[in-house]
Order: structure tokens, then sequence, then C-alpha cells
């Protein structure tokens, strides 16, 4: 029993310093970042900070590999399902991206500012060359419009999901709230598909 609540408490501190760890983070860059923030962050002091993770880097390598496996392991299922259309796979693609960055707002700023030093950690993470360039989706793609580069819409589609979140610091004070931001990310589940579709059906 006491072992079964030792290993409770170990789960619950080492993802309380993951979450203080990715605030601090995206708010300071790695470089800028310290472990004594991130303790602090955390509400723990820095030798139990020290005790789960050796050093910032080792921190930082795990919080970036489930950030990363969080942005975009939503897309390897959706892809590659051969049971459903390509206009249910945009339908898909976009409510789940929306959902899950209603739920984690950051996640798109911390991701993309830190694979801009390293974008081979984004790459050989999750796999991206066989994810996409051999996926259903863009095989569909290349059916319905041979004479586009598929990755044209794939741009397009993941460009038209990210960018509203990664533009929220500068668009919901624009919009007067958070209600109303989330009101046009909702409306965006609809429209978002509508609009892929359009380009997909232009000659």
């Amino acid at each position: 029993m006491a072992k079964a609540k030792k290993a409770e408490l170990d789960l619950s501190t080492e993802e309380k310093i993951k979450e203080a760890a990715s605030l601090v983070f995206t708010k300071k860059g790695y470089g800028n970042a310290r472990t004594r923030d991130i303790a602090e962050e955390a509400g723990i002091n820095l030798a139990l900070l020290n005790y789960y993770f050796r050093s910032k880097e080792k921190l930082f390598q795990i919080v970036m590999a489930e950030r990363i496996d969080k942005l975009f392991g939503v897309l390897g299922p959706v892809l590659n399902d051969e049971s459903t259309t390509l206009e249910e796979k945009l339908e898909k693609i976009t409510e789940s991206y929306i959902n899950m960055l209603l739920e984690h707002p950051d996640l798109p700023i911390f991701v993309l500012s830190e694979i801009r030093n390293n974008p081979e950690q984004l790459s050989n993470r999750f796999q991206a060359r066989k994810h996409l360039t051999e996926s259903v989706f863009i095989k569909q793609l290349v059916e319905r419009r041979s004479d586009i580069n598929p990755f044209h819409f794939l741009m397009n589609l993941l460009g038209m999901n990210l960018f509203p979140f990664v533009a929220k610091p500068v668009l919901q004070p624009i919009l007067g709230n958070e209600d109303m931001y989330r009101q046009l990310m909702e409306q965006r589940k609809k429209l978002v598909p509508a609009w892929m579709k359009l380009m997909l059906d232009q000659g």
C-alpha cells in the first residue's frame, strides 16, 4: 500500500514539474529558463526537481517530446485511415486539432518556437516522411488533384488550424474576450473543412 501511495505521489510530482516546465519554457524559451524558475512554478524546492529530472536539458527533452506527440500525434491515425473519405479526413483533422488546442492553447507557440532550433527533433519524433508522404491522405489528395503538389493543401489545412492559436494574444483582445474567441474557434470546425473542399474543387 505504501509503495502504491509513493508511486502515485511520484507520478503527481513529475506531472506537476512537467507542467511547470512547459509554462516556463513557453514564457522564457529554453535558453533563458532556469531550473530554479521551474521549481518555483511547480511549488517545490530545487533539490526535489533535481531528484526527478537530473538536468534542465533532460527535462526539456521529455517535455518537448510529449508536446510534439500531442501537437502532431492527432494527425497519424486520421491521415492513414483507409475507411474515411478525403472530406471526412478534413473534418476530423480540423475538429481534433481545434479541440486539442482549445485545451492547450500555448502548445503551438512552445513547440514551434523551439523546433526552429532543432527541426530534426520534430521530423524524427513524428516520423514526418513516413506519416505524410506515404499516408492515405496524401494519396487521396493526389487522386483528387494530381495537378497540384498535395503539400499545398496540407500546409493550408495546418495553417488554418494552427495560426489562430499562435496569434491568440493578438486576436483575443480584438474579439473582446475568451468566450468570443472560443466561439470563433468552434465556428472554424465547420468553416475550415468547407474552405478546403472549395480549394480542392476549383479547376
